[in-house]
């Protein structure tokens, strides 16, 4: 089943083309890296995916439902109820956390899930701790985000994001803003997760995870995507452009 299509993407920031003519599909199931060099467009393209960022054209697509159409040229976005229910099948965590400082741990994962899907009160509370406990994060639920470590609250934000029962979950450089320490804490949770078959997006800079977890891999420069497939490419990369980009990367 697919759970994604993009078809097309266009943005552009002023006279800055950031992405041009992106089209990526993703399966149930599947783990798709998304990696290239800093200003290629990656994160753009997962904000535009998430509905954080407009596209100035292209389509959009969950589960078969229309977010975005193209007219004329143009991106026609879906009226806001139909984007409201389009956004209950995704999930973002974003490189910095963001958790509510003011909200302890548990206040963190389970107000969405009541406040926004309407679900009973015991059932999201008892879910969250069932989270915590995945997340190695058992006794954490009265502290606050200043009372834990980069890890640790990165870990509370993906248990927030799982918590909304999403059909698939995007990732923008989710260990960028840890030591490297705690970045293995982070790509422990996320390869379980594949383990368990969820959908992912990861935009990361982390190459042999991208290698050893991923079903596909998109390299992008430019605003555009030079090449994809099998996370072989990695390590056999047909493209002058990732040949270069991955050599840098090995120093």
């Amino acid at each position: 089943m697919r759970i994604l299509e993009i078809n097309h993407c266009r943005k552009r920031f002023g006279e800055n083309q950031v992405l041009n003519d992106i089209s990526l599909s993703v399966e149930e199931g599947q783990v798709v890296s998304i990696i290239g060099p800093s200003g290629s467009g990656k994160s753009t393209l997962l904000r535009c995916a998430t509905l954080l960022e407009t596209m100035d054209g292209g389509e959009l697509k969950y589960l078969d439902r229309a977010a975005v159409r193209e007219e004329n040229g143009r991106a026609v976005y879906a009226p806001p109820a139909e984007l409201k229910k389009i956004r209950q099948c995704f999930g973002l965590v974003f490189q910095n956390f963001n958790l509510f400082p003011h909200y302890s741990v548990l206040r963190n994962i389970t107000e969405a899930p009541i406040l926004v899907q309407k679900r009973k009160k015991e059932e999201v509370y008892a879910q969250a701790k069932e989270l915590l406990k995945k997340m190695g994060l058992s006794g954490r639920e009265d502290a606050y985000p200043y009372q834990l470590s980069g890890g640790q609250q990165q870990r509370v934000s993906i248990a927030r994001a799982l918590a909304m029962q999403p059909k698939m979950l995007f990732f923008d450089e989710p260990t960028s803003a840890l030591d490297p320490e705690l970045t293995g804490e982070i790509l422990k949770v996320i390869r379980d997760l594949a383990a368990e078959k969820m959908t992912m997006v990861i935009v990361t800079h982390e190459m042999s995870f991208a290698r050893d977890v991923s079903d596909q891999v998109v390299f992008m420069d430019g605003g555009v995507i030079v090449e994809q497939g099998a996370p072989e490419i990695i390590s056999n990369p047909t493209q002058e452009r990732t040949i270069r980009f991955l050599k840098n990367f090995a120093r």
